[in-house]
């Protein structure tokens, strides 16, 4: 068995519209099938809020009116890549609040990372349905019971 070491640092949105929020539903990763904050990593001279940015658009496909730095987490994950290869990843996640006019999310996914975005009904989310950071964010926000 063997077992990559790898560090990731992304930028991710918070997209609260009334009492529902936009997730999109990952694809592959060790967050697969989970319902994850739009976001992803930061590329090589991007700086946070770029990244925020062009992420949303490439998840959600909508554009950002404004945001604000939330807060900056870290989660710790293993799991398996590929037969007897594993990834302990460190995940660092950079979050905003994001505010937008633009509400119709791109429901189709591009199958790589996402399998679309859509709004859901925050009180009826369960925390074994998150991801580690879009539970983070809801219970920081004191919207998951």
């Amino acid at each position: 068995m063997e077992t990559v070491v790898k560090t990731h640092i992304g930028s991710y949105g918070i997209i609260i519209n009334e009492d529902k929020i936009a997730l999109i539903r990952k694809a592959r990763g060790g967050y697969k099938g989970k319902l994850d904050l739009p976001g992803g990593g930061i590329e090589h001279t991007e700086l946070p809020s770029e990244t925020l940015k062009r992420e949303i658009m490439e998840e959600a496909g909508i554009t950002i009116d404004s945001y604000e730095l939330f807060d900056v987490t870290a989660t710790n994950i293993k799991w398996e890549m590929e037969k007897d290869l594993y990834e302990d990843l460190h995940h660092i996640g950079i979050l905003y609040k994001v505010k937008t006019s633009d509400l119709n999310l791109k429901d189709d996914g591009d199958g790589l990372d996402s399998n679309g975005a859509n709004w859901y009904q925050i009180d009826t989310l369960k925390k074994e349905e998150l991801s580690p950071f879009a539970k983070y964010a809801l219970e920081k926000l004191d919207l998951l019971k």
